[in-house]
């Protein structure tokens, strides 16, 4: 997996956000987005336990059911953490090691597959203990279920906290990072300026990743449509315009226009693209099969154009 460009983000598939069962026409959806993404290049495919109510999974594991030689084309990446809210019980984060051994075996149940290439925790827990979840990764890894391991929504701090007390390198971050969600770059220059409280991203994350080797990957990469359908602001407008040129000068889509400002951090993030349609998919193809061909002034060109106002 060290060398993939793009993800696939299965949080689509599945049918409703609910418990209602799937139907076949959700089984037909994913076996077509699968189909569409493996087309453009993309073989990782990124799950979350809780997606649809797990039913992202199981269609999932639908799919490689038909077509069992798909497995080893491609790399099943899940991540298990967050509980959905229940009855009177209300969401929560839960990184106990026993829950994270029986979300893996859950996991491996509806994905119908003997191991995962990578398991992600999804949300930093307070209540986990580091000494509790290293034994559980441990035991993941020394039975073959799990071969890699990171983290999701975390900041350079917990990691290190956690790799403290894991023999198993940590290997993944994964963050939401786009033209829109700008907090993990614009945190690097906004230090020591009035607007440095007004960003969220935790100082150094981004370094602590570089520096360690953990691969950062962006949720949310498309801006869920901001600068390629519908725009809400004068900046997001202006943007748009940009990518839409950049698109047409360098005989791309603007949807690879936005992964490759992604894709261009000497970082090397790799964008998950979520939606289900194929059209959406195909248009990321290039993403998955060229380097990122934006210069250094186009690349803040898109910058400053999305932020609105000038870098201090």
């Amino acid at each position: 997996m060290d060398e993939e460009r793009v993800l696939y983000g299965c949080m689509g598939l599945g049918g409703s956000w609910d418990t209602t069962p799937y139907a076949a026409a959700d089984i037909a959806q994913a076996e077509a987005a699968v189909e569409t993404a493996l087309d453009s290049g993309i073989t990782v495919f990124d799950h979350a336990d809780i997606y649809r109510h797990g039913k992202s999974e199981a269609v999932f594991g639908e799919v490689l059911a038909r077509a069992p030689e798909l497995r080893e084309r491609i790399v099943l990446q899940t991540k298990c953490g967050i509980r959905l809210p229940d009855g009177d019980q209300p969401g929560m984060y839960d990184l106990r090691g026993e829950t994270i051994v029986r979300k893996v075996q859950a996991s491996l149940d509806r994905l119908r597959t003997d191991y995962l290439d990578v398991l992600l925790l999804h949300r930093p827990d307070p209540l986990a203990d580091p000494e509790d979840v290293a034994h559980a990764l441990h035991s993941l890894h020394r039975q073959g279920l799990v071969r890699r391991f990171g983290v999701s929504n975390m900041s350079g701090a917990q990691i290190a906290l956690l790799q403290s007390r894991l023999e198993l390198p940590l290997t993944v971050n994964q963050l939401e990072m786009s033209l829109h969600a700008r907090d993990w770059v614009e945190a690097g220059v906004l230090v020591n300026t009035a607007h440095a409280a007004s960003v969220g991203f935790p100082a150094a994350t981004l370094e602590h990743c570089m520096a360690h080797g953990v691969r950062l990957q962006a949720w949310g990469a498309l801006a869920q449509g901001r600068f390629t359908g519908r725009q809400e602001t004068p900046a997001e407008r202006a943007a748009a315009g940009l990518v839409a040129s950049l698109a047409e000068a360098k005989g791309t889509t603007p949807e690879t226009i936005l992964l490759w400002w992604l894709q261009r951090h000497p970082a090397r993030i790799a964008p998950v693209v979520g939606s289900a349609r194929p059209e959406r998919i195909r248009a990321c193809a290039d993403a998955a099969r060229r380097e990122p061909e934006l210069t250094h002034e186009e690349w803040y060109g898109l910058w400053i154009a999305a932020r609105g106002e000038a870098l201090p």
